[in-house]
């Protein structure tokens, strides 16, 4: 058979396959199992489906993915998240801006180890917008600044995605979330700003006077072991893997056993703690494994079927061009990131792209981090941004409301940093530099 008549019937089934709701692992593994039967006949099938499988996900670089799923699992029920709002709450003393601001950084943190956007954007929902509301921010403007924060998964470091895409591309992980440090801090503060700015539309429209609220008290104890927690996490993350003292997976294990003893000095280490954290870190860690395994297979028959060569080819006036093919490719992962989870998108495209990055200047480490920030604003851009829809579906708060609100703060980010990082490079570069 034709490799053009197998590569149309096997796009056909893949999204066919989405549409009606298949996981996205099983759709790749079908359609590449399908795609080599049908372009190298069954041998082809059975070398793939031995132990390779089992060598891709028993990497040691892939370690990292649990780790840092387990931190955030500890710290996410212990509590420790509610406290530093709380706290933020009693000072800020009936103005919703510096929780606002709270939300956004939250987001980014544990956004970026929770392996799931959605999941965050849904879990900050629940925590944040009751305190949002309580100062007279509407619900639909809580629901997105708790979507836009949790939509920071994709490119705050030490980012599941960024991790993905270093192990697909060979690219160093170290120096990818040093990379993205710059580029998502600006994105947050692009958040804040776009959040407090509509804010203040929607306080001058209603002519409303600001809610008074104070929450009680969090104890002293308690707001001592959230705020070392915060700073424990944040100094191994960030300064023990920029100073080279732990790698990536140290980093998450130091994480781990940090969010533990936070939660066993809080007193909430029971049985029902443990198995939650654990359940969920499993079923995280599995869901992201099983994508890494399809997607072998589905790389598999994307080499097959040469369809990279017939890429560059079909694109090789826009090789030519680099800033032409930069923004080509900018609208069709954000069109992706808008109906996929960021996983699925990095390992069903990068090896298809490769090949056409090669053939132009782009470097790698930038493509990384430039692809990680259109995975965080395509998660809450309409019609289908994943990270709205899990707030909406955790608070009962409309979608479409929301979308209003989330699609001027994802516009902002999106035409600020992507324009920032396409004209200064360094802003990826320098930080990695710095440390090599």
């Amino acid at each position: 058979m034709g490799a053009e008549l197998v590569i149309g019937i096997t796009l056909v089934l893949f999204l066919a396959a989405l549409a009606l709701g298949v996981h996205i692992h099983t759709a790749l593994f079908a359609v590449g199992v399908l795609g080599i039967l049908l372009l190298e006949g069954p041998g082809a099938v059975l070398g793939i489906t031995g132990p390779q499988p089992f060598n891709r996900v028993a990497a040691y670089s892939l370690t990292t993915i649990p780790l840092f799923v387990l931190m955030a699992q500890f710290v996410l029920q212990a509590g420790i998240v509610k406290d530093v709002f709380t706290l933020v709450s009693r000072i800020s003393r009936g103005r919703a801006e510096p929780l606002s601001a709270l939300t956004v950084t939250a987001g980014g943190l544990l956004g970026a180890v929770s392996g799931s956007g959605s999941a965050t954007s849904a879990a900050l929902g629940r925590v944040a917008m009751p305190e949002l509301t309580r100062y007279g921010m509407s619900r639909a403007l809580a629901g997105a600044t708790a979507a836009a924060a949790g939509s920071l998964a994709g490119i705050i470091p030490p980012s599941i995605i960024l991790i993905i895409y270093g192990v697909a591309t060979e690219t160093a992980i170290g120096d990818l979330f040093m990379g993205a440090i710059l580029p998502g801090i600006a994105v947050m503060v692009v958040y804040m700003i776009a959040v407090i700015v509509l804010y203040a539309i929607d306080e001058k429209k209603s002519g409303t006077a600001r809610a008074e609220y104070v929450p009680e008290p969090i104890g002293v104890g308690r707001t001592v072991v959230a705020l070392a927690t915060g700073g424990v996490i944040v100094l191994v993350v960030f300064g023990g893997i920029y100073s080279g003292m732990v790698t990536p997976t140290e980093a998450g294990a130091v994480g781990s056993l940090a969010g533990f003893l936070s939660a066993l000095a809080l007193g909430k280490v029971n049985l029902g703690f443990l198995k939650t954290a654990l359940t969920e870190t499993v079923k995280i860690s599995s869901m992201v494994l099983l994508i890494i395994i399809a997607a072998q297979v589905f790389s598999k028959f994307v080499s097959l079927s040469l369809i990279p060569r017939r890429l560059i080819d079909a694109m090789g006036p826009l090789v030519e061009r680099p800033m032409l093919l930069l923004a080509v490719l900018a609208v069709v992962f954000f069109v992706l990131f808008m109906f996929l989870e960021g996983a699925a998108v990095i390992l069903m495209t990068v090896p298809i792209l490769l090949p056409v990055i090669a053939e132009t200047d782009i470097d790698l480490l930038w493509f990384g981090v430039f692809i990680s920030l259109l995975c965080t604003v395509g998660t809450i851009s309409p019609p289908v941004g994943l990270s709205v829809f899990a707030v909406s579906g955790a608070t009962g708060v409309p979608s479409g409301p929301v979308f209003k609100y989330a699609l001027w703060i994802a516009a902002a980010a999106a035409v600020v940093v992507t324009i920032g990082m396409i004209m200064f490079p360094g802003m990826v570069t320098w930080i990695p530099s710095l440390a090599g």
